[in-house]
């Protein structure tokens, strides 16, 4: 099925609505993207049940635009993908039970996606993945190191034990009275401070590849307890560093100990212009190849999971209509 391959990709895990059409696995026509971020702000965090209420509300007009902006017909498309998990799953299975109706009334292959996979394949979208690779997903609710040997094949070196990077982000933003979401505004206020405050780097075992933000969010909220006079911005860039100087120490060890050449970034948090300069400054000491996705194909994204899919379909692996959305979906 290689070749003139146009996949339909939807992704509804969380808070975004989003629709798109991706050509070969890596030609991108269209991408549509309804954020609820506005919707959520006032409650300092996702609602499950508003999300899923106003995934309901968007669907259809978001695929009808995606469809028209890429100029294809629904008769055109060769499958269409969707985020099974993980996520929320109310969600979830909206996008499910729209990719299963689609795929029913034009007579097309329906096929599965983890979210993280999607991630590491929105980098297939800027330039083709090369393999053995290592990738480090940074999210809202993921902190991974991933190992891929080929298309469709992972392995997970490490995970968080606890919050992820990007929830900690939130916090802490909480934290400093900062809007939702967090990640954005502290990463703009650290560039206006210095990292003066001692805070935690959780390296755990020996060796260890996972992750352990939980204490640093606390150690956090006791400096700015305990300080009579704080600078926000002062706070930002000692937590940023803390977080950045973790992430990246953890990924250079996981790329050594593969003993791949590339490592891919991956997931929302892949924005934060303090990780992608600490990454890249890492990566050219150790002549590491590293991959970077564009801002705009960082958070979730129904590019990424069309991407992912097109690699799925061309091997084989498409679910039946029986397919279920999965809240704690593991990666195989």
């Amino acid at each position: 099925m290689k070749g003139n391959c146009l996949v339909l990709g939807i992704e509804t895990s969380c808070d975004e609505t989003s629709a798109a059409v991706v050509a070969d696995g890596k030609e991108l026509l269209s991408n549509v993207i309804s954020s609820q971020m506005d919707l959520h702000r006032r409650f300092g965090g996702v609602v499950p049940e508003v999300a899923s209420r106003r995934h309901v509300e968007r669907i259809t007009a978001i695929l009808q635009e995606a469809l028209d902006r890429a100029g294809v017909r629904l008769k055109d498309l060769s499958a269409v993908a969707v985020t099974q998990g993980p996520g929320l799953v109310g969600a979830l299975l909206i996008g499910v039970s729209a990719a299963k109706a689609l795929s029913f009334a034009a007579g097309i292959p329906l096929v599965a996606v983890h979210h993280i996979a999607g991630h590491i394949y929105a980098n297939q979208l800027v330039e083709p993945l090369r393999f053995p690779l290592v990738s480090l997903v940074v999210s809202g609710g993921h902190t991974e190191l991933i190992y891929m040997p080929a298309h469709n094949r992972f392995e997970r070196l490490g995970k968080t034990r606890d919050d992820a990077a990007g929830e900690a982000y939130d916090k802490v933003a909480r934290l400093l009275g900062l809007p939702y979401p967090g990640g954005p505004h502290i990463d703009r206020l650290a560039w206006e401070g210095k990292p003066v405050y001692p805070l935690p780097r959780a390296w755990l075992d020996r060796d260890s590849l996972d992750f352990s933000f939980s204490g640093l969010k606390t150690a956090v909220g006791t400096v700015i307890r305990q300080e009579e006079k704080v600078n926000p911005a002062d706070v930002a860039a000692s937590f940023q560093e803390s977080v950045v100087e973790v992430l990246t120490e953890k990924a250079i060890a996981a790329v050594k100990k593969t003993g791949v050449s590339e490592l891919v970034l991956a997931g929302g948090v892949s924005a934060n212009s303090g990780l992608r300069e600490a990454l890249t400054k890492r990566c050219a000491e150790e002549g590491i190849r590293l991959r970077v996705p564009p801002p705009e194909l960082c958070t979730d994204n129904a590019a990424m999971i069309a991407a992912a899919g097109t690699y799925r379909l061309w091997d084989g692996q498409t679910a039946g209509l029986d397919l279920n959305a999965m809240a704690n979906l593991a990666l195989a």
